[in-house]
């Protein structure tokens, strides 16, 4: 994969990445059409209002096609929110994924954030298993109810 550019995420992006997030969970999961929505409300509030000295996103692409993307925004003055983080399933396990992290990490980093913290699923293990690798901890995890799934929510945190 080191012929993939990992660049700014641009408007134009919008309609691809929440339609790969509804695909993909919903093929994946089983995810319900309230995951695309809730998406692009996600990346429309980011579009409308994010500051870019402290927050970004990235997009990774091959020869002008999309892969994946990242995003990184102001939870707090000392934490950042990991966003949006997404490979499609033919760049997964080539290390773009660790690229991407790694990039949202140093950007929140640089910015003086003191830690970031993440949302994410249980069943995505191998999202999970790239957290903890990298120095990320578990902080919560419970049963919910979301986008017409059983699923178990959990909460990470890094400490930078």
């Amino acid at each position: 994969m080191d012929a993939v550019e990992i660049r700014k995420f641009r408007a134009e992006d919008r309609d691809w990445l929440v339609s790969q997030h509804g695909c993909q969970y919903a093929q994946a999961e089983g995810f319900d059409d309230s995951f695309g929505v809730l998406v692009g409300e996600i990346i429309d509030a980011f579009l409308v209002g994010h500051d870019p000295q402290c927050e970004a996103g990235w997009m990774a692409e091959k020869n002008g096609q999309r892969l994946g993307s990242i995003f990184c925004v102001r939870l707090s003055e000392t934490t950042a929110k990991l966003r949006l983080f997404l490979l499609v399933p033919e760049a997964r396990g080539k290390g773009l994924g660790k690229r991407l992290l790694s990039t949202c990490m140093g950007f929140a980093k640089d910015r003086g954030f003191s830690d970031m913290q993440l949302w994410t699923h249980e069943s995505h293990a191998a999202a999970c298993a790239l957290y903890k690798s990298t120095g990320w901890h578990m902080i919560s995890s419970k049963p919910v109810h979301s986008f017409g799934q059983d699923l178990v929510e959990q909460s990470w945190i890094y400490r930078f």
